[in-house]
């Protein structure tokens, strides 16, 4: 009998593995790289590994130009407990990075609306979007101020669906409902809807922002063509 592994669990095991580790090139995050771009990485502790490990395709460790802040999550047993997480901290964080001028680019996660979304709360969900729209709203006067551009969106859904129909009880799984995406900036007309987007075209978008032109690997467009 032979014994092996889905995915590499771990490398101590000397086990053989269906699906060894890839390595991946063509990144957003390698591009920014390449590109001398300074960036932060900001989230609580939450979200932290999506913006680094995962934002850098399984890299552990930052990149050139890369900084990072970790806010930590509240100690609490559930986050219906404390729906406003630390949105507050992460906002605060954000807004002096934007002020100072410190980074080309910000790659922040808010976790509020997935993680307290799990819980099947419903009032808390309310208060957990509620608290980001104030933070959005101090972000969105920041990027303005500072003159740059803003993308907000998601990879999936969660705290927009809180009652499963068909169990009639909680709903506390993500989604599979389409996702927004924003764009405030100098160079965005206002009031013109986008059509057709997906989330490979996020990464070109922030590099036509940015003047880089997307690598071959990237299969999305630049958003901001359909508004012209």
């Amino acid at each position: 009998m032979q014994v092996l592994t889905f995915t590499e669990y771990d490398a101590t095991f000397g086990l053989p593995v269906a699906f060894p580790p890839q390595t991946f090139s063509g990144s957003l995050a390698d591009v920014l790289t390449a590109n001398d771009r300074t960036n932060l990485r900001l989230a609580e502790t939450e979200k932290y590994a999506h913006v680094t490990y995962f934002f850098n395709c399984g890299e552990e460790q930052p990149a050139r130009g890369e900084d990072r802040i970790l806010v930590p999550s509240p100690t609490v047993p559930t986050y219906d407990l404390q729906p406003e997480m630390s949105a507050a901290g992460i906002t605060d964080h954000l807004v002096a990075d934007l002020d100072a001028g410190r980074h080309d680019v910000i790659i922040c996660n808010f976790a509020n609306a997935d993680m307290v979304g799990h819980t099947g709360r419903l009032d808390a969900a309310v208060t957990a979007v509620e608290t980001l729209d104030g933070c959005l709203a101090r972000i969105v006067a920041a990027v303005k101020a500072a003159g740059g551009t803003l993308i907000i969106t998601a990879d999936h859904g969660n705290a927009e669906q809180m009652w499963d129909t068909e169990r009639n009880g909680p709903h506390t799984a993500h989604t599979t409902n389409p996702v927004p995406v924003l764009l405030i900036g100098p160079d965005v007309k206002a009031g013109m809807p986008l059509s057709d987007g997906s989330l490979r075209d996020v990464a070109p978008t922030m590099l036509g922002v940015l003047g880089i032109a997307p690598p071959p690997e990237m299969t999305g467009r630049d958003l901001r063509r359909w508004l012209e």
